[in-house]
C-alpha cells in the first residue's frame, strides 16, 4: 500500500516541479509610499517606468505623508518614499530611514467651495460665512499648511475672523482627498486642499484662490529608503519623477514644476 502512496507523491512532486520550471522569471515588485495628491501623475508614470524597466512591477501605496511616514519608521517594506512636504522627509532622514532627499515639484492650496454655498463664499474673506469647513488634520501637510494660512489671514482680517472660522471646523481629515472628498459630496461648505487636487474636479466644486500675502507652498520631497529591497529600480524611478517627462506629467496634473518659481 505505501508503493502507490509514493508514487502518488513522487508524481505531484515531479509535476509541481515541471509547472514551476515553466513559469516566466518572477518580476521584481517597486513600492513606492506616495502623499494622496500624487495619485495621478504618480499612477501616470507608472507606464512609462515599465517601458524602461518591463521587469518591474510598480506598486503605490497613497495616504497621508504623516501616515507613511509612520508606516516606514515602524519597518514597512518600500523602496520610494514621496512626500507632500519637508517636515516628514526630514524627520525619515534624520533617522536614517531614507536617503537624501530632492524637492521635485511645488503646490500651493486653494479653497474649495461646494456649490450649495457658491453664493455665500465668493473670496478668501468670505470664509466665516461657511456653516460647515473642513480642513486636514495638524499633522497632515495639508493640515498644517491650511493651518499656517489662517494664522496669517488672522492678522490681516482680525482675530474675531479667524476665530469664527475656526469655530466652524466639524472635521479634520487624515489626507487631502478625504478634505476634498467631503465638499465635493456636499457634507461641507468649503474645505482647504492642493491646488492639483482641483484640476480635474471642477464640475464638482468652485476653486475660490487664497490670496498670494497670505498662501503658502508646498514642496514635495523623494527619496529611496536605505533598506530598499530594489535600490537600483528606486533610484530609476526617482530619476523619472525629476525627468522632463515625469516634470510635465506633475505640470498637466496642476503641479509646479520644481524649476518653476511661482504659479502659472
Amino acid at each position: 500500500m505505501r508503493a502507490p502512496a509514493c508514487g502518488f507523491l513522487l508524481c505531484v512532486a515531479l509535476l509541481a516541479l515541471g509547472c514551476k520550471r515553466s513559469q516566466p522569471a518572477s518580476h521584481a515588485a517597486l513600492v513606492v509610499f506616495a502623499a494622496a495628491s500624487l495619485r495621478e501623475p504618480f499612477t501616470g508614470l507608472r507606464h512609462d517606468f515599465r517601458r524602461s524597466h518591463p521587469q518591474a512591477v510598480v506598486t503605490f501605496n497613497f495616504a497621508g505623508s504623516q501616515e507613511l511616514r509612520a508606516q516606514i519608521e515602524h519597518g514597512a517594506a518600500a523602496d520610494v518614499f514621496a512626500s507632500a512636504d519637508l517636515h516628514h522627509m526630514d524627520a525619515l532622514v534624520r533617522g536614517q530611514h531614507v536617503t537624501p532627499a530632492r524637492s521635485f515639484a511645488r503646490n500651493q492650496p486653494v479653497l474649495v467651495v461646494a456649490a450649495k454655498a457658491s453664493e455665500a463664499l465668493r473670496s478668501f474673506a468670505d470664509l466665516p460665512r461657511a456653516e460647515r469647513l473642513v480642513v486636514g488634520a495638524d499633522a497632515v501637510p495639508i493640515g498644517r499648511y491650511a493651518r499656517q494660512i489662517l494664522e496669517r489671514a488672522g492678522k490681516q482680517f482680525g482675530p474675531a475672523w479667524r476665530a469664527r472660522v475656526e469655530s466652524q471646523i466639524v472635521s479634520r481629515e487624515l489626507n487631502v482627498r478625504q478634505v476634498l472628498a467631503k465638499v465635493s459630496l456636499g457634507e461641507a461648505d468649503a474645505g482647504i486642499v492642493y491646488r492639483s487636487d482641483v484640476h480635474a474636479e471642477r464640475d464638482s466644486v468652485r476653486v475660490v484662490a487664497v490670496p498670494a500675502e497670505l498662501n503658502v507652498v508646498a514642496e514635495y520631497p523623494i527619496a529611496a529608503l536605505t533598506d530598499a529591497a530594489h535600490p537600483g529600480l528606486a533610484r530609476a524611478f526617482t530619476a523619472l519623477v525629476l525627468s522632463p517627462t515625469g516634470q510635465q506629467a506633475l505640470a498637466d496634473a496642476g503641479f509646479i514644476p520644481i524649476s518653476t518659481s511661482s504659479p502659472p
